[in-house]
């Protein structure tokens, strides 16, 4: 399958708010989750997503994330951040910094709301592995194996989806374990 076809099978993919509002969504970061919110007014109630937050207010990406959609965004708990090299995550969020900032954070959105059943099938379609082109221009390859979905970025770097299909008025959220990074 061509990252052309797959871009438009996630596309196909999407789902309305209409269908997540009768599904209850799991609760992140310690905070209920509302399928009829934007993405970012859930993950400023999550405890386990203030780097996350603090790094989109600092790219200038609220009006981008706060938008119609659809997205899916893969986003990294603070103890990602955290495992970060030493320092890294303050350079990050220096103003001079922003347009490398905003390369990393939109290596983790998706300009589709793919449910995790939806990639799975996708990874199953492409003999274990999809390679999932993000709106950072960064390809993400995801895999599954013990019933986790895994994506590993081009540098190597494997994250492990930990809570799936929380479902947002323009998307979908699905809490990772690492920072994805471009390639280099």
């Amino acid at each position: 399958m061509t990252l052309t076809r797959s871009v438009a099978t996630l596309a196909a993919l999407a789902l309305t708010t209409a269908v997540f509002a009768d599904t209850k969504n799991p609760d992140v970061g310690g905070a209920a989750m509302f399928a009829d919110k934007h993405i970012l007014e859930n993950a400023v109630n999550s405890a386990d997503h203030t780097t996350l937050v603090a790094a989109v207010l600092a790219a200038g990406l609220v009006n981008t994330l706060s938008g119609p959609g659809p997205f899916t965004v893969f986003a990294p708990v603070n103890a990602a951040f955290d495992a970060l090299p030493a320092g890294t995550v303050d350079t990050l969020l220096q103003p001079e910094n922003q347009v490398m900032l905003t390369k990393i954070l939109t290596c983790h959105v998706i300009g589709a709301a793919a449910m995790s059943d939806a990639i799975a099938g996708l990874v199953a379609d492409g003999n274990g592995a999809h390679k999932v082109q993000t709106l950072g221009g960064c390809v993400l390859t995801a895999t599954q194996a013990d019933g986790k979905l895994t994506l590993t970025d081009e540098n190597g770097t494997k994250a492990t989806v930990t809570i799936a299909d929380v479902r947002q008025s323009n998307g979908v959220i699905h809490v990772i374990d690492a920072v994805m990074r471009p390639k280099g």
